[in-house]
């Protein structure tokens, strides 16, 4: 069984390959070939212990991720089983398929959901996921500026995304980068609302992907009341985990504006039917997403050892 370090990751596998490894498992997902476990937390002295796993027949792999959070802090591991014949496959330190596989969700939702005229990005919160979400936003949609607001980010940041991204970045105040953007991702760990609502513009797209716990949410219930639909990844989980949907008022999300990915990516579920409508995908992370990359991580690195072999 071979363990696939986050360096192999970065080394072998691609924004592309996460991005149709995702599109791949969905589809499957949407069309019952495959099936995921929900999020189980336990927590004892300040520990927590997370566990979440797949079941993906088309791409021949089952798995689970299993990971730890002490003071804020997550460490990851994935174990890979083939669906073949059962045998253990791969363990995984994982860090780098959770970074990749986040923003391919976003990307594939963005592609679908956001218009095709979009050019500015507004990043709510510049840490690991932020700025993978930027730069692969920026190599699959035409943008032609980021907008960064986050009060942590050193002053240098936005030379640095600039370089990876190949578009100018700047920073700017909350109401102004949500005022200003077409698509808007947030990727932070606040516990409140990032920014007003009523500042979204008519026609952007929101991806909300910082929180997956219950009593946290980054948008507003103006901005969930003004949305024409929000997508999740998987209902049972999203509407248990995401804070931004636990916490709001029922008369503004109904269960009828709530659509799975899956349904979107199979073209099942019309979602924008106006230019001006707003469309929030609200991301908790899901086990599908994690194995389906595994899985394209294992080939690419088997394969790749035993051509040096």
């Amino acid at each position: 069984m071979l363990h696939i370090t986050d360096e192999q990751i970065d080394r072998h596998v691609t924004a592309q390959d996460a991005q149709q490894a995702m599109l791949a498992a969905f589809q499957s997902f949407g069309r019952g070939a495959a099936a995921m476990q929900e999020r189980i937390r336990t927590e004892a002295g300040g520990v927590k212990l997370s566990t979440l796993g797949a079941v993906i027949p088309d791409q021949q792999v089952a798995g689970a991720k299993v990971y730890t959070t002490i003071a804020g802090q997550f460490s990851f591991v994935i174990l890979l089983f083939s669906t073949v014949d059962g045998r253990p496959l791969a363990s995984f330190d994982a860090g780098a398929v959770t970074r990749l596989r986040t923003a391919a969700c976003t990307v594939l939702a963005a592609q679908r959901l956001a218009r095709a005229d979009s050019t500015t990005l507004a990043l709510f919160g510049a840490g690991t996921q932020g700025v993978q979400h930027a730069v692969q936003l920026a190599a699959a949609l035409p943008l032609r500026r980021v907008l960064v607001s986050d009060p942590y980010a050193d002053a240098g940041l936005p030379e640095r995304l600039a370089a990876q991204c190949g578009i100018p970045v700047a920073f700017a105040e909350p109401a102004e980068a949500a005022a200003q953007a077409d698509i808007i991702v947030t990727a932070s760990r606040s516990t409140t609302p990032l920014f007003a609502g009523d500042r979204i513009k008519p026609g952007a797209f929101v991806a909300a992907i910082g929180s997956s716990l219950p009593h946290t949410r980054e948008l507003d219930d103006t901005a969930l009341a003004r949305a024409a639909a929000v997508v999740v990844e998987w209902r049972p989980q999203s509407l248990r985990e995401a804070g931004d949907l636990v916490l709001a008022d029922k008369s503004v999300l109904p269960d009828s504006k709530i659509v799975e990915l899956a349904d979107v990516l199979l073209d099942k579920a019309p979602v924008r039917r106006h230019a001006d409508d707003i469309v929030i995908y609200k991301s908790v992370g899901v086990g599908l997403e994690d194995i389906a990359l595994a899985g394209i991580a294992y080939q690419r690195i088997a394969q790749a050892e035993a051509l040096a072999a």
